[in-house]
Formats: C-alpha cells, sequence, structure tokens
C-alpha cells in the first residue's frame, strides 16, 4: 500500500527519533543492532539497552585518533562500553568540550573482531540527523523483533546511504532587495523531507548563456549576525552586488550550516577553536570531516530553473569540480576575496592551507 511509509521516509523517521533520544534498529543481511545517539540517550534507555547486550560506542576515526583508541575498522572505532559508565561518560567520549581539561577517558578497549558495517551505517545516521558523530549500539539477534514489538524504526545498512537529493519547486515571488535590485526568490523543498532550499535570481538572467551564480552556504552567525570570524556574510553581499553590476545572476542559498554539520556542531567547533585549534582540527575533534557539504544540491537546482552553464563565484575549487561533475558547465571561475578582518586571518588561512581554497 502506498500507506507504508518508504526508505526515504523511514530515513527521516530514523533522524527524528536518534534526535528525542529514541533508539532505533539497523540490519545488514542476518545482522541487526539497536542503535542510539551518544548525544541524546538517557540513563533508563542504556540501561534497556544493558539488559539486552553488550554496548559499544561507535566513534569515527577522527574522533578515536583525539581519545587515542584505536580503530581497528579504518574508518571508525568500536569502543567497548565498560559496566560501571553511565550516559556522562559516554557524552564526554562524544563531546570534544572537556577534553583539554579531562583528556584521560579510558583505558578504552576496542572491538576488532566482527563485521563493522552496521557500526559505520550508525556513524552515517547520526551524521545526518547532525549529532555528534558517536553511536551507542548492541548488536543483538533479536533486534528486528524488538523493533516490531516496541514500534521502533527499521532501517537496513544500505538505506543509511543517503540519497541524491531531488529537489521540487513550491513558490517563486518578485523581490525587490537593496543589494541586488529586481530579483525573485524560488523555494525549493527536498523530497527526502529536509531543509528547504533557496535560488535568488537577479534580474532577467538567460537560460542560453553561461550565468553568473554563486553556491553560497547558509550561515547564520555571518550572514545574520555579521559575525567576524568568517567571511561569509561579506561574500554574499559581495556577490548579490556582482550580480547587479553584471545585469543578471543567481545565487543559491542552501542550507548546509556549518559546512554541514549544523549551527550546534558548529558552535562546539567555535568552542574548541576558542581552546586554540584551527577550523579543521575543530571538525576532526568533534568526529566530523573538514567539510560535509554536498555540492550535488546546487547543480540539481540550477538544472531545475534551466541553466547549464555558469561563471561561477567563489574561491573553492571543490565547488567547480562537483558542479561539473553534476553536469553544470563551469566556464569561468570568478574570484570572491572580500571579508578578510583581524579576527578571522587566521580562519582564511586555514582555508587555503587545508581546505584548497584560492586566496
Amino acid at each position: 500500500m502506498s500507506l507504508t511509509p518508504s526508505p526515504l521516509e523511514r530515513l527521516n523517521r530514523a533522524r527524528a527519533d536518534l534526535r528525542m533520544g529514541l533508539p532505533v534498529v539497523l540490519t545488514d543481511g542476518a545482522s541487526s543492532a539497536l542503535v542510539a545517539a551518544g548525544e541524546t540517550l538517557d540513563a533508563a534507555r542504556l540501561a534497556d539497552l544493558r539488559a539486552i547486550g553488550q554496548p559499544v560506542v561507535a566513534l569515527t576515526a577522527h574522533r578515536a585518533a583525539t581519545l587515542k583508541a584505536r580503530a581497528y575498522d579504518g574508518d571508525i572505532a568500536r569502543i567497548v562500553l565498560p559496566g560501571d559508565v553511565g550516559v556522562a561518560w559516554i557524552e564526554a567520549l562524544a563531546d570534544p568540550a572537556d577534553d583539554l581539561t579531562h583528556p584521560m577517558k579510558g583505558p578504552l578497549l576496542s572491538q576488532r573482531d566482527g563485521p563493522a558495517a552496521l557500526h559505520r551505517a550508525a556513524i552515517r545516521l547520526v551524521k545526518s540527523a547532525q549529532l555528534l558523530p558517536a553511536a551507542v549500539m548492541v548488536v543483538a539477534p533479536a533486534a528486528a523483533d524488538l523493533a516490531r514489538s516496541h514500534s521502533l524504526t527499521t532501517l537496513s545498512a544500505e538505506e543509511t546511504n543517503t540519497p541524491e537529493t531531488r529537489l521540487s519547486p513550491v513558490i517563486a515571488a518578485r523581490l525587490p532587495m537593496r543589494l541586488a535590485g529586481a530579483g525573485r526568490l524560488h523555494v525549493f523543498r527536498p523530497q527526502d523531507g529536509g531543509t528547504e532550499h533557496y535560488a535568488v535570481e537577479v534580474g532577467r538572467p538567460m537560460r542560453d548563456a553561461p550565468v553568473l551564480a554563486r553556491l553560497h552556504s547558509a550561515c547564520f552567525t555571518g550572514d545574520v549576525l555579521g559575525s567576524l570570524k568568517c567571511d561569509c556574510g561579506p561574500q554574499l553581499h559581495a556577490a548579490l552586488i556582482a550580480m547587479q553590476e553584471a545585469g543578471s545572476g543567481v545565487l543559491l542559498y542552501l542550507n548546509q550550516e556549518g559546512r554541514g554539520i549544523g549551527l550546534a556542531n558548529k558552535m562546539r567547533a567555535y568552542s574548541l577553536q576558542d581552546q586554540g585549534f584551527d577550523t579543521v582540527e575543530a571538525n576532526h575533534r568533534l568526529g566530523f570531516e573538514d567539510d560535509e557539504r554536498d555540492f550535488r544540491l546546487g547543480a540539481e537546482l540550477l538544472k531545475k530553473m534551466g541553466f547549464s552553464q555558469v561563471r561561477l563565484l567563489t574561491n573553492n575549487p571543490r565547488k567547480v569540480a562537483m558542479l561539473q561533475k553534476g553536469g553544470i558547465e563551469v566556464t569561468q571561475r570568478v574570484p570572491l576575496k572580500v571579508g578578510l578582518t583581524d579576527e578571522n586571518a587566521a580562519y582564511l588561512a586555514t582555508k587555503a592551507a587545508k581546505s584548497g581554497h584560492l586566496l
């Protein structure tokens, strides 16, 4: 029946469950496991998991390296949960906020035997829920039965691979702008139930010629609050001004805050930067990659709007490569070097040295 949730709908249900502290069940062939997010798990549900089997905490290799834990599986580590610890210990394992004041979390025992596919899938799932990448898991043959008897969401490991997002237009309306003049704001809704993305069409750009374009990731602190820690706000404004001067353009505003890790985790990264770590080091200590964004969204949005060629306003070669991989021809990379301040000079230097930005 069409009333049955699709895999994509169950994926979003699982993300919501984890954010509320409710476990979900992952399966991989004959194997199955109960999975909870380390960030939101409470003491009562931890006790329930312990009653079923031996919990382990799945962490990314980046976080494991900070904790000096062995990642026998390469990209992840499976840390055995000692019997005498509670949720505070798990939270300290997941969140690096107090690493410098309380560096000793162990000794940490890492599992090295048995498959890790479910643990890898669990990390993908908690990341996609914009939670800290730490998953508390119990591998249990009866997990599927528990899911049925307790109405828990069930996913296969394969279904945690986030598919390429499909976007549907919702509405477009005229929007006069102080920096860009006349234009239209287009709202697109992803079919996976995620956050909507926007396209700002400046003037009346031709569809049969390269359009001046920018892929701009949402930055609440820079775009709205005028933060001096980054160059996002000045880049947003300069791009709109450049499009007005060019006579037309399109700015894609993608809701991928904090390079795709979400505002809460971005603020955690800012807190780590206050401890002396650069932006890449902070992301790694949290367990994330340097950049978790998906720029395939930009290619699809441009195609939806009828564009196939762009002159791209960016200092990031990765955006150029991802657009071209998505079927959009980038005829020119247009530098966008604005917003340097005393407060963000080190941040911009790190983007150039470690993330390949052309500054």
